[in-house]
C-alpha cells in the first residue's frame, strides 16, 4: 500500500515533468513557425512566435518553483531550454525572413541566413552566456524579435542586411543584457515593461498590415530601454570592478 508520502513524491515528479513539456512545445512551435513561413503566411509566424515567447518567459519560473532538477535530477532541463530557444529565437525566425525575401536573393541572401545561424550556436555553447549574477553575455540570440520588426515595419533588404551583421557581432561583443525574468538589478520595471511589450506585440500584429505609428514607438520604446538598461550596467559592473 502506497503511503502519503510516496504519493507526493510521485505527484511532485509527475507535476516536473509537466513543466518539461511545456518546455518541449516550443519544439512543436518552431516546427509550425517554419511551415507558416513556408506558406509565406508571416503573421501566423509572428503569432505562434508570441506564444513561444510567453511559454520562454514562463517555464523557467515553474521549473524553478516545482524543483525540476531535484524531483528529475537525470534529465538535463537546461538542455531541452537551450534546444528549443534555439529553434525558436534563431532557426526559425532566419527561415521566416528568408522565405519571405526580406534578405534579398541569391548567395547573399544564403550568407545573411546563416551567419547569425553560426553566431548563435556559437553563443548557445559557451558556458558563460548566462552568467552567474544573471545576466546574457553578448547579444542574447533575440532573432526572433528581430525578425518581428523587420516583418512589421517592412524593412527593405539592405537596413536588414545591416541589422543582421551588427547583431551577430553583438553576439561576441561582451556586453551583459538583461535576463528579464531573472536580472535583479531594474528588475521590476524590466518585468512590467517587457509584459507590455509583449502586448504591443499582439496588437502590432493584431494591425497588420497597417501597424499603428504610436504603438510601433511604444513598441521600439521598450527596446531602447532594455538595450539602454543593460549598457549602463555593464558600464556600472566594469568601474566596481576595477
Amino acid at each position: 500500500m502506497r503511503t502519503l508520502t510516496e504519493d507526493a513524491t510521485t505527484g511532485r515528479t509527475a507535476t516536473a515533468w509537466l513543466v518539461h513539456a511545456y518546455t518541449a512545445v516550443g519544439v512543436v512551435l518552431a516546427a509550425l513557425i517554419v511551415m507558416a513561413a513556408w506558406d509565406g503566411d508571416e503573421v501566423r509566424a509572428l503569432w505562434l512566435g508570441l506564444a513561444a515567447l510567453v511559454i520562454d518567459g514562463t517555464d523557467g519560473t515553474l521549473a524553478r518553483a516545482v524543483e525540476v532538477k531535484s524531483r528529475i535530477p537525470w534529465f538535463d532541463g537546461a538542455m531541452l531550454d537551450n534546444i528549443v530557444d534555439y529553434l525558436t529565437y534563431t532557426f526559425a525566425p532566419m527561415l521566416l525572413l528568408w522565405a519571405g525575401g526580406y534578405l534579398g536573393s541569391g548567395a547573399w541572401a544564403t550568407v545573411l541566413t546563416v551567419l547569425p545561424l553560426v553566431a548563435s550556436a556559437y553563443q548557445f555553447c559557451r558556458v558563460d552566456a548566462k552568467t552567474d549574477d544573471h545576466f546574457f553575455l553578448g547579444f542574447p540570440s533575440y532573432w526572433n524579435v528581430v525578425a518581428f520588426y523587420v516583418i512589421v515595419l517592412d524593412l527593405r533588404p539592405a537596413t536588414v542586411a545591416l541589422l543582421l551583421v551588427v547583431c551577430a557581432v553583438l553576439v561576441f561583443v561582451p556586453v551583459k543584457y538583461l535576463y528579464p525574468s531573472r536580472t535583479e538589478a531594474f528588475r521590476t520595471p524590466t518585468v512590467v515593461l517587457t509584459a507590455v511589450w509583449m502586448v504591443t506585440y499582439a496588437v502590432l500584429l493584431w494591425q497588420m498590415p497597417s501597424p499603428g505609428a504610436i504603438w510601433v514607438g511604444v513598441s521600439l520604446a521598450y527596446v531602447v530601454y532594455y538595450a539602454a538598461v543593460s549598457v549602463l550596467l555593464t558600464l556600472r559592473h566594469r568601474h566596481l570592478t576595477r
